[in-house]
C-alpha cells in the first residue's frame, strides 16, 4: 500500500469513528431532550396545581372580605368615650351627638343616611375614607347626590373625631357648602 492509500484508510476509519460518535451524541441528546421535556411537563403540572390552589384561596379570601363589614370592628371602650358633647356644643353653637355626620359642612341627613348604609357611621371612618370613595358612593346614590363635592369632608371629620372643635368651626366658617 502506498502512503496515500494508508492515509486514506486512516482518514476513512477516523471518519467512521466520528460518524459513530455523532450518532451516539445525537441519541444521547434526544434522550436528554425527552428527559428534560418530561421534567418540565411534570414541573408545569405542579405549578398548574399550585396556581389552581392559589386561585381557590384567593376566591375564598375575596368572599371573606365581602363578608367583613366596618361594623364588625369594635373600638375598645376606653377609647370610645373621648367625645365631649358640652365642649362640642360650645364651639358649634348647637347640641351635638357623637358621630353625627351632619355637623360636617355639606352633609345633610340624606347623605348621612347614604353613608351609613355603606358603613361610614363615624367621624373616624369618614376621616379615613378617600374623597374618591365618597364621590363614588354619592354617584351610586343617584343624581340628587352627584352634585356634592366631598373634598373637605374627611378633614372635617378628622377634626371632629379629634375633638378640635374650635379649629373645625373656624374652618367651616370659611367654607361654602363644604367647599374651600
Amino acid at each position: 500500500m502506498t502512503p496515500l492509500e494508508v492515509s486514506l484508510n486512516t482518514l476513512s476509519k477516523e471518519n467512521e469513528d466520528l460518524k459513530l460518535q455523532l450518532n451516539s451524541c445525537q441519541e444521547e441528546n434526544i434522550k436528554l431532550s425527552k428527559l428534560e421535556t418530561k421534567e418540565l411537563e411534570e414541573e408545569l403540572e405542579v405549578l398548574r396545581k399550585k396556581n389552581l390552589d392559589l386561585e381557590v384561596r384567593l376566591k375564598k379570601c375575596q368572599e371573606a372580605k365581602n363578608d367583613i363589614s366596618i361594623e364588625s370592628y369594635t373600638v375598645p371602650s376606653q377609647i370610645q368615650s373621648l367625645f365631649d358633647a358640652t365642649l362640642a356644643s360650645q364651639f358649634l353653637g348647637k347640641k351635638i351627638k357623637e358621630n353625627d355626620l351632619t355637623i360636617i359642612e355639606g352633609i345633610g341627613p340624606k347623605i348621612e343616611e347614604l353613608f351609613k348604609e355603606k358603613g361610614i357611621k363615624t367621624w373616624k371612618i369618614l376621616s379615613e375614607t378617600s374623597v374618591e370613595t365618597l364621590s363614588e358612593i354619592l354617584s351610586e346614590g343617584g343624581s340628587r347626590f352627584q352634585m356634592h363635592k366631598p373634598t373637605t369632608w374627611p378633614r372635617q371629620a378628622l377634626l371632629a373625631y379629634q375633638g378640635k372643635w374650635e379649629e373645625l368651626r373656624n374652618w367651616q366658617d370659611t367654607l361654602k357648602g363644604g367647599l374651600e
